[in-house]
């Protein structure tokens, strides 16, 4: 059975819409699935529908978090309650074409564990390309995880990455795909080119939520930054002690003008103090992400909270 994961919030209508066009195309294709609408703390009808969907097909099933975790939580979430050998999840807009999830399917039959789509073309605002570009080079050179061209968001994967990611991964301050690709697996990295013409709605990713993710994705994958840190202080620690051999020199065998220049001693004094200043400052804010992130770690609490629906069923 595969698991889809509807990542739902203010979905509406879109929840009915997205479990009938899926149903179509799994049906044809003889593929058994349960459909999992996690609604990530939406405040309008979504749930609503969700509910009125789970009891009249036996194959839905729905859950909503206590408050807006955003959606790599919300694939935490589905993940822990998914009972498929597979699972996928998918956003409501159909961003991930639905024919995609079948072509994945019979390579995850044929033994694939790991299974990352992504588009090899993004025909999207040239600085939105650019910029994605960009952070997921960043990425690959300086973290331990590798992702395909422009990036991915989603995956299918089997029932084994399933179980350890439920069992041995804590979702706090991370992003499920960083968590998916460091387990490894060999992943199977599936291109697909998205058809013209699919539903567009705009993005709830706000550009707070992005730099968060961005950050979040960065630091719990990567020690580049603490080995940054230690290289440069061994650099400027013998940058310092050069320094001062030349200075020694001057003042015991030299004049006191550098290079033919009077230099005041204020002057050196000023631009040494406010660079190491900076140094020091960039330092600590870099250790300070580090150490924050082992707080909200050892606090152990949740990285989401699915809320008990029994009272509604009474």
């Amino acid at each position: 059975m595969l698991s889809i994961i509807l990542l739902s919030y203010y979905s509406g209508e879109r929840i009915q819409q997205s479990y009938e066009r899926l149903k179509a195309i799994l049906d044809e294709h003889k593929i058994p699935f349960e459909y999992i609408v996690i609604d990530d703390g939406s405040t309008d009808h979504s749930f609503e529908i969700a509910e009125k969907l789970e009891r009249t097909h036996h194959n839905v099933r729905a859950f909503q978090l206590s408050r807006n975790f955003t959606s790599h939580y919300s694939i935490f979430a589905g993940l822990s309650v998914c009972k498929g050998s597979c699972a996928i999840p998918i956003p409501d807009d159909e961003q991930q074409p639905y024919f995609t999830i079948v072509e994945m399917y019979e390579l995850w039959k044929k033994g694939e564990q790991v299974i990352i789509p992504y588009r090899k073309n993004r025909k999207e605002k040239w600085l939105k390309v650019k910029t994605s570009n960009l952070y997921y080079n960043i990425m690959n050179r300086l973290s331990d995880v590798n992702y395909p061209y422009g990036g991915a968001d989603t995956f299918m994967i089997d029932r084994e990455v399933i179980n350890i990611i439920n069992n041995e991964i804590h979702p706090i301050n991370t992003a499920s795909i960083t968590e998916v690709l460091r387990l490894g697996f060999n992943p199977y990295y599936f291109p697909y080119e998205r058809p013209i013409g699919l539903n567009e709605h705009k993005s709830r990713w706000t550009f707070k939520k992005k730099i968060k993710l961005a950050k979040d994705t960065f630091f719990s994958s990567s020690s580049y930054p603490i080995k940054l840190i230690t290289n440069l202080g061994l650099l400027t620690s013998l940058a310092s002690f050069i320094l001062l051999l030349f200075y020694v020199y001057i003042r015991l065998f030299g004049n006191d003008e550098f290079w033919g220049v009077a230099v005041p001693g204020w002057t050196s004094l000023v631009v040494l103090i406010s660079f190491f200043s900076g140094l020091i400052i960039l330092s600590l804010g870099i250790i300070a992400e580090y150490i924050w992130r082992i707080y909200e770690e050892v606090k152990a609490r949740p990285g989401y909270i699915i809320k008990d629906k029994k009272s509604k069923f009474k």
